[in-house]
Order: C-alpha cells, then structure tokens, then sequence
C-alpha cells in the first residue's frame, strides 16, 4: 500500500494522532501497516501500539500447492485473521525435486533420498538443506523443536527398523539416531494416521484412531509410555496440539460411519501421573459447522480431516473438500470462538494440486524483511 502524498502533507497540515490514529490503524490489513509505519516517527509508534493494545497481530496461516509433477512449481498463499483477508505471495520459490510435506503446523519440508530440505520461518520463504537420514523414510512424523528436526517413523519397507528416529541438529549440522518409535505404535507408523504435538522439548505421538499416546524427551532422546488420551468412548478419532504450552486434543465423536460432533479438550495433569491425568472439555464445534466440514452424512472422513494449531488458533479442515474450513479461537479464559472460513485457494485448478498447511507468527517486521526481499502481497477475494 502506498501512502499518497496528500495524505503525508495532510499529517503535517493537521495532524492525527494518539489514540485516533491508533483506532484508525487497527482496521488496517497487517500488511498494509508496513509502509504506514514508514510515513513518519508518530506514525510508527502509532502502528506498534495499535498492534500491543487495539488489535494486536494473531498467527497466519499459510497454505502451498504443488504441482504433482516435476518440477513441482509452487504456489503460496496466506490467511491473516486480524484482517480476515487472504493474501497471494509471490516470492521466489525453489524448485522442489520432491513433494512438500508439514505433519506439524511449525515446520515445510521435502525429504528425498540425497537430502532434507526444511523451512521454519513464519512466511517459509528460507529453505535450509541437509544430508538426508540414514533410513530412508516415505511418510514420517517431522517436527521441530528447538534448535532439532525430529524425524520419526514411516520408513520404507526395505529399511530394518521401520520406526527409526533420528534428530538433525540445525546448529551442529549432524544427524543422531535415537531410540526407536515403541512396539504399540507399529501399526500406525505413517504420519496419516498419527498426530503429533510438541510442549517445551517434548514431542507427544498420538495414534489418532485408538488415542494411545506415547512422548518422545529430545534431551534424554527415550519413548515414555503409552498413555490413554482418548477423553471418553464416544470419541473415535484424535488430533492432538498445543495451545499456550497446553496439549489439546480435537475429538471426533461418533463412529466412521457418521460423525456426530466434533469436541476440543485440555488435558490436564502430567502424562505419567495417571490418577492426575484428565481431560477438560473446552467446547464443541456447532452442529452447523460439522456439517460444513464433513456433510450431512460425515460418512468415511476420519483419514481426511486435518487440524492445524497455530498460537491459540486452530484451523479444521477435510482434505476431500478443502472449499470450506472451520476456525477456533480459544480466548484466555478457555472459551471457544467458532467459525467457518471459505478457503480462497480451494477450486478447481488447485484441486489437481497438492495442497498443504503450515503457519506461524508474522509480524510487520517479518513483512518488513519480505518486501525487501522484493515479496509482492496480494490480496484476494474472500
């Protein structure tokens, strides 16, 4: 967005500022607060209070489709839910040798046989490469947490431990091997139907059907458990994440033949303490919006469903129609702001593409660094 000169020279003449200027501000898409924050110093402190105090900065989303065939052009998009806007990204990509990947919300990856290319900035526009692991692996759990890419299971069937885990260290370059992924998981090795989240320097894997749960330590690198984190009978499908530190867990509630309500919980307690374990519901989705998101029969979507936790948002989708995607913001306090949200770069064409999910916190100067990187913002029709 460009700042018209009538509108500099109006400042000098009568000039808006304090809280007026603020409250204007904070109806100002994110990205257009980059060159507003450059019209004069007011105005830049005006911009940083209005972000701390009127309307502050909420995580994006971001979404890339890959064409299935080389050279696998990409395509990035980005959803700001403090402006409710939906933005194209046009930045130069790298051109991909394989399929790009996210089986958490933090961390973009492609991983072929000679090496491992991974993003974790908030707008995945740096890509940082390694050697590939020591066992070749199709479909594995990747996550990141810390300064570490953990990478567990899903190896192929040729390799002699299908459950190997290895961790690349991001500062030392070098790749450990671990201890393997527990027996009980076995069935479930592939990340489709496993879910995985990430408190302090634990990465909890949740086999999504059955709720049996086990946590992986990065700095002792041992498996604990299992443990049940299915919150109760009716629940028949799990998807767990973080929210402010806290694991949750995203329940289907009925059986695969027909989805009656979809719940959210904290869990409470420690893992290994399990007459101090429990589970709290926090809400439910509307009866409207599951039908939204797995029709009117929510017949045979338990494989399709995704859920993406970024800071205290959660975004649900079903990957066999991506057209529309329910939202939830969780307030302070535990409450639950449900939404729905038409996903923009859902349609035909990107239908024939693949499309996955990732997100993180951007802020004006994460978008500062990007437009100076000649990144090009554009908005699309919600």
């Amino acid at each position: 967005m460009r700042i018209p000169n009538d509108v500099v020279e109006d400042e000098r003449e009568a000039p808006i500022h304090g809280d007026i200027l603020e409250a204007v501000l904070s109806h100002v898409p994110l990205i257009h607060l980059v060159p507003a924050s450059q019209v004069s110093n007011s105005w830049k402190h005006a911009v940083s209070t209005s972000l701390r105090h009127v309307n502050p900065v909420k995580p994006w989303l971001t979404l890339h489709t890959q064409s299935h065939h080389s050279p696998h052009v990409t395509n990035t998009f980005a959803y700001d839910p403090r402006s409710h806007a939906f933005l194209e990204i046009h930045a130069p990509h790298p051109l991909h040798s394989s399929a790009l990947r996210s089986s958490h919300s933090s961390i973009l990856y492609t991983l072929s046989p000679s090496e491992l290319n991974f993003s974790i900035d908030p707008l995945h526009l740096t890509w940082h490469y390694a050697s590939s692991p020591r066992v070749w692996r199709t479909d594995p759990i990747v996550v990141r947490i810390g300064t570490l890419i953990v990478i567990a299971g899903g190896a192929c069937a040729f390799e002699d431990d299908l459950q190997a885990v290895e961790m690349y260290d991001i500062k030392l370059h070098g790749w450990v091997r671990c201890q393997s992924m527990p027996a009980i998981l076995k069935s479930s090795k592939a990340s489709t139907w496993l879910s995985v989240a990430v408190t302090g320097d634990t990465m909890h894997v949740t086999e999504k059907i059955s709720g049996v749960t086990c946590t992986f330590d990065c700095n002792t690198m041992m498996w604990q458990g299992p443990y049940d984190l299915r919150p109760d009978q009716s629940v028949f499908c799990c998807v767990t994440g973080t929210v402010r530190g806290s694991l949750m867990i995203v329940g289907l509630v009925g059986d695969a033949e027909h989805v009656k309500g979809v719940k959210l919980w904290e869990v409470k307690g420690k893992l290994g303490m399990r007459s101090e374990l429990k589970c709290e519901e926090l809400g439910a989705m509307p009866k409207e919006l599951v039908v939204k998101l797995v029709g009117n029969d929510g017949c045979g979507v338990v494989g399709s469903i995704g859920v993406n936790w970024i800071g205290n948002f959660l975004y649900v989708h079903n990957s066999m129609e991506p057209k529309e995607m329910v939202v939830c913001e969780i307030s302070n306090d535990g409450g639950c702001n449900w939404s729905s949200m038409k996903n923009v770069v859902a349609n035909d064409e990107t239908r024939m593409r693949r499309m996955v999910f990732c997100g993180g916190d951007v802020g004006v100067e994460d978008l500062q660094r990007a437009v100076a990187k000649n990144c090009r913002f554009v908005e699309k029709d919600m």
